[in-house]
């Protein structure tokens, strides 16, 4: 719906363009690198002391499963949240296995202290953290871990900088925006932060394929998208570096974590 800021339209619009693409996203996005998702869990780990090591953590805002996919392969039980109806039936098809219910990080569909951390991938820019963060802290047992993990192009290597004065687009690490992340709320600890490099294979056309799941170019009008499109990917064909066939786009997985505060 509508509203009088339309910068908060586009927000919108934005958030909800996944859903019909969920096929693509699944196939193309990146997923991310164990050892992020350990350093992220590892204050859970540590403060719940399971004796067997397994957490139950709720991957919030889960989209197709890229990160359900990593936490369920470092042995944990896994809990998925979604809202968007295609996002979630593409993850039923991608982990068969999962726990996935259709709800938001603002409504989370679980009871009160009942899982062990929480991890978002791609998606806490999504929330309205005024509303979520309480929601977060409802279902999480005190010592408990609310991590966030984004994938973020590393513009230090000059053909990736390139791409993003082409594309205009790109989740930049060099300009990552310091209040981005998880805000500060009274039921969690400080931030901590730390990065983790990671490689994606990828040709030309799978790159291009990556960047037509962003949302600012699935809000575009069809012929603006092409031009978009067809711009990136000349570019492309244009260096070295990745007109040869494969090539590895490096990423620079950046986490932020807070933990649950017990309240007295």
């Amino acid at each position: 719906m509508a509203t009088d800021d339309p910068a908060q339209d586009v927000h919108a619009r934005r958030a909800s363009s996944f859903g019909a693409e969920a096929a693509a996203y699944a196939e193309h996005r990146p997923d991310y690198p164990k050892a992020a998702v350990r350093w992220a869990l590892e204050p859970a780990q540590k403060a719940l002391g399971h004796p067997d090591g397994i957490l139950h953590v709720l991957d919030l805002g889960a989209g197709t499963g890229k990160l359900t996919t990593v936490v369920a392969g470092l042995g944990h039980r896994v809990t998925s949240v979604e809202p968007h109806p295609g996002m979630l039936a593409e993850l039923h098809a991608q982990v068969p296995s999962a726990t996935a219910l259709q709800g938001g990080a603002e409504d989370i569909p679980l009871p009160d202290a009942s899982v062990d951390a929480v991890i978002v991938g791609q998606a806490f820019h999504w929330f309205d953290q005024k509303r979520a963060l309480p929601e977060i802290a409802r279902v999480l047992r005190p010592g408990g871990t609310v991590a966030g993990l984004w994938n973020t192009d590393d513009d230090r290597v000059e053909w990736i900088a390139g791409l993003a004065e082409v594309s205009r687009s790109r989740v930049s690490f060099i300009d990552w925006d310091p209040e981005r992340g998880i805000d500060a709320h009274p039921a969690f600890s400080a931030r901590a932060e730390a990065d983790f490099p990671h490689r994606h294979p990828r040709t030309v056309e799978s790159l291009l394929a990556t960047i037509a799941t962003h949302s600012h170019i699935l809000i575009l009008e069809p012929d603006e998208r092409a031009e978009v499109l067809g711009r990136i990917g000349d570019y492309l064909r244009s260096r070295p570096e990745t007109s040869g066939g494969s090539f590895e786009l490096e990423i620079v997985t950046r986490v932020q974590r807070r933990e649950r505060i017990a309240t007295a």
